[in-house]
């Protein structure tokens, strides 16, 4: 049989990050890890085995009816003119209907492409799950680097307390409040750690990897200027779609097939009968052998069966419209809603991209007031309080961007 057709989602994808303008490092990675889901994924390999099973019915269909062979002893031997008759032996042919062998393959074939298109979805839901888990992870890893940061800036503000109060310009308790803070902060990366080593069993186990192999993350992702143009119009090649319309033209070769199996089939076969020679007189043709070519018509007179296969082809073909449009109507409301919240998410990140210039502008005043000797450690803290809630909500839009945009890529990369 055929290997299973090539696949170009893959590359697909990855174009299409990188049109989004993720860096070359992170496509990479990515691509890395969608090729090495789709090959080790046990799930996947069940998709593709079910689709061969599909394409090696094809041989099974293409065959005739089985030989009857039969084989009779006369207990009584019957005594003819020429000979008494001791067995007697026949083989039969059914043939079925002019075109119903390829009637059955093509039908057969409509089945296997349908079975093809499951793995194809099964392929591409899979990439989403992958590309979505590992932006979970990259979300994970950078507020866990910003968190670092911002315990590191605390130590700034440690020394720089720690010296106003030697000099009497501040307390000990705004020195204990950076310190408190500085806890906190590594409580909080903790967890996150806590968070990603459980992300990365859940994404090794998409790859069907060891739970405990490293991940290649990407350190820093941008949203693009601009996004690439996406047209509801292209949802009609998504295989969602193409699977009700494979389905549809199987019932439809499946109805031929059934017109042809209601038409007469013919049978063709031979009896041959060893007759024994009579001993108590010669004459012509004494002991000759019987042979009887046969032919026989098998006609369905009782056809409300395949009747009934018709009407129950018309309804099939009716409810897979009526699915079809149904998912449709899914695909374009999720279509809408992921391209709603890939713009909501660049809104977002702009937004946070000036609070945060603003924050650090007003971190910059106060740090600038330390030389007067008129610094709050408080203020200070709030600002630096402030500006990593920013920072997070900046990498939220970041990560919520990437995983619309694979959804986007999941409904219209054909």
């Amino acid at each position: 049989m055929n290997s299973i057709k090539p696949y170009k989602g893959v590359l697909t994808l990855i174009l299409a990050l990188l049109i989004l303008g993720i860096t070359d490092l992170n496509s990479q990675q990515l691509s890395d890890y969608l090729e090495q889901a789709v090959v080790a994924n046990p799930e996947i390999r069940a998709y593709e085995l079910r689709y061969n099973v599909a394409q090696e019915k094809a041989t099974e269909v293409n065959t005739l009816p089985d030989t009857e062979f039969a084989v009779g002893y006369f207990v009584s031997t019957p005594e003819t003119r020429t000979g008494a008759q001791r067995a007697r032996f026949s083989v039969k042919q059914m043939l079925p209907w002019f075109g119903t062998i390829n009637a059955r393959i093509a039908a057969q074939d409509a089945m296997a492409e349908a079975e093809y298109l499951e793995y194809v979805i099964a392929k591409r839901k899979l990439q989403l799950e992958v590309a979505q888990s590992y932006y979970t992870m990259y979300g994970i890893k950078a507020r866990m680097l910003v968190l670092q940061q911002n315990k590191e800036l605390l130590k700034t503000y440690e020394e720089l307390a720690l010296t106003a109060v030697e000099v009497g310009k501040a307390s000990a308790v705004d020195f204990l409040k950076i310190q408190i803070r500085q806890n906190e902060l590594e409580a909080q990366r903790r967890v996150l750690a806590e968070e990603l080593t459980a992300a990365q069993i859940q994404f090794n186990a998409l790859l069907n990897a060891e739970g405990s192999a490293p991940v290649r993350i990407v350190d820093s992702l941008a949203i693009p200027a601009s996004d690439p143009e996406a047209s509801l119009e292209v949802l009609e090649q998504n295989p969602e779609l193409l699977k009700y319309d494979r389905i549809y033209e199987s019932i439809a070769s499946a109805e031929a097939l059934n017109q042809r199996e209601a038409a007469p089939k013919f049978g063709v076969g031979l009896d041959y009968i060893p007759v024994s020679e009579r001993t108590d007189m010669m004459m012509p043709d004494n002991g000759k052998d019987i042979v009887m070519p046969m032919v026989s018509v098998s006609v369905p007179i009782f056809n409300n069966k395949y009747k009934s296969v018709t009407r129950q082809n018309e309804l099939r073909q009716q409810e897979v419209e009526a699915q079809r449009s149904q998912r449709l109507n899914m695909l374009r409301s999720l279509f809408a809603e992921a391209q709603k919240n890939r713009n909501t998410a660049r809104i977002q990140y702009n937004t946070q991209e000036q609070n945060l210039k603003q924050a650090r502008d007003a971190e910059s005043i106060l740090l600038k007031n330390y030389e007067t000797g008129t610094i709050d450690f408080s203020e200070v803290l709030d600002i630096q309080e402030l500006q990593l809630t920013i920072q997070t909500k900046q990498i939220e839009a970041v990560q919520r961007y990437y995983g619309q945009a694979a959804i986007l890529n999941y409904l219209i990369q054909f």
